[in-house]
């Protein structure tokens, strides 16, 4: 069984040596790993991502980074209110210097860095990379040097995997303290295991690459987390809390982007969030509101409040069994507002994900991400295992790579080869994953 005071440990270090937290005057811990994320260049990406809709000149749809800011807020306030809770039942947790505020601060950081890994253009831009290496020729000649595990990243790409490896990498400046990085890892497992248990939430996808199972076990072993099975592991408790709150941002705020963009009419929204809100909607007052926006900022606002506070209910009633492994569940698939999320759910895919803007972007996404894979991977196969085609265009393409490409045939491995590619590619934002592409396809020259 699980206990709060080793889950909640605020050391860091790259997990291959053990450190203990470095204590600062003015901040947590936690705290600290919330304002390294703030700073870094891979939050900041996030202001040029896809969230849902394609990025239009009008500024009122959410990115991928006012959606991670939006997360870490509802993240927080669970985190707080949870560690009320855990605070009056666990008195020791005071006696250890933690406060509520500490684990409201574990829940934003690993929140605020919950979408770090995606690739750009959204979800499709997953499917692009996996698609990659399936089925296109350039990325399937690969398959014959890799293990079966290394294959299995590359041919199911998870933006959740590549995030954990940006955390943990020491070049980004991202090496957060153990719990936040616990709690962000909603899927502790890797891409290649025996068999995967499809009633637990936990086994949904996988949270790391095949590379990183040493460090997420020596994580494991560091904050007491058990494993479920060989190379998989029951989740931390506060990334249900983290799931949880990008549940809720994303089933209200991407119903009132749609709304705003004309795809859902405002009769459907109120009606759908009216629910949620309970006793305390006023349809008076709402009418009073001039504007659809103050109409939907009101709404939105009440919502979540509720939404807040039904998932804080549930985690107290189940936190017992979250230490223990045996609760293994979506929050907000099991508090009461459950069936009106559900028809949102349903509603946003009917009108909203497969609207003709976001259909393009994602046809757009798999066109661009294929085309960035076939020149870069090709160059980099020729140049390390098929010299005799290796040619001066390959050439002029991989001087467009990071410096770490720059390399001998015997430290880079093909794995690593290729994880480094794809490090490059995913962390680019939509508008220079477009360009990149153009030119390297001689669709525009640089300058013009």
């Amino acid at each position: 069984m699980m206990n709060w005071e080793q889950l909640l440990r605020a050391g860091r270090s790259d997990l291959k040596k053990k450190t203990e937290a470095i204590p600062d005057q003015y901040r947590s811990e936690f705290e600290r790993d919330y304002d390294r994320i703030i700073f870094s260049a891979p939050f900041r990406n996030l202001q040029d991502k896809t969230q849902v809709f394609p990025l239009p000149e009008l500024d009122f749809v959410h990115t991928r980074l006012t959606h991670s800011l939006e997360v870490s807020s509802v993240g927080r306030s669970l985190g707080k209110s949870a560690g009320e809770f855990l605070l009056q039942k666990y008195p020791q947790l005071s006696e250890k210097g933690i406060g509520s505020s500490d684990i409201g601060a574990i829940v934003a950081a690993a929140a605020l860095t919950h979408d770090i890994g995606n690739p750009p253009f959204g979800h499709s831009g997953e499917d692009a990379i996996s698609d990659f290496f399936k089925f296109h020729p350039c990325g399937k000649i690969w398959k014959d040097h890799l293990q079966e595990e290394e294959w299995a990243d590359m041919t199911s790409f998870e933006g959740n995997a590549q995030g954990f490896r940006m955390l943990l990498e020491k070049d980004n400046g991202l090496q957060l303290s153990f719990a936040t990085l616990a709690a962000f890892t909603k899927y502790p497992r890797p891409a290649l295991i025996a068999q995967r248990d499809k009633a637990r939430r936990s086994q949904k996808k996988y949270g790391f690459f095949s590379d990183q199972i040493p460090h997420y076990k020596r994580l494991a072993e560091l904050l007491g987390i058990p494993s479920s099975g060989k190379n998989t592991w029951f989740r931390h408790p506060l990334a249900f809390l983290v799931e949880a709150a990008d549940d809720i941002c994303y089933s209200i705020i991407d119903l009132e982007d749609g709304c705003t963009l004309g795809l859902v009419q405002l009769e459907a929204v109120v009606d759908l969030l009216a629910r949620i809100i309970g006793e305390r909607f006023n349809e008076e007052k709402l009418n009073s509101l001039k504007s659809k926006s103050q109409k939907l900022a009101i709404l939105r606002a009440m919502a979540i409040g509720r939404l807040v506070d039904e998932t804080v209910a549930a985690f107290q009633k189940h936190e017992e069994e979250m230490l223990t492994g045996d609760f293994d569940q979506a929050l907000t698939d099991i508090i009461p507002s459950a069936p009106v999320l559900e028809e949102i759910s349903q509603l946003s895919v009917q009108k909203i994900y497969r609207s003709q803007p976001v259909l393009e972007k994602e046809a757009a996404g798999f066109q661009v991400l294929e085309g960035l894979l076939e020149v870069f991977s090709k160059a980099l196969f020729n140049k390390y295992f098929d010299a005799a085609q290796f040619s001066g265009k390959d050439k002029s393409i991989l001087r467009l790579l990071p410096e770490e490409f720059q390399l001998d045939k015997e430290v880079l491995m093909p794995y690593l080869l290729l994880r480094n590619l794809i490090d490059f590619i995913s962390g680019m934002t939509d508008k220079y994953a477009l360009s990149l592409y153009r030119k390297v396809k001689g669709i525009s020259l640089p300058g013009a």
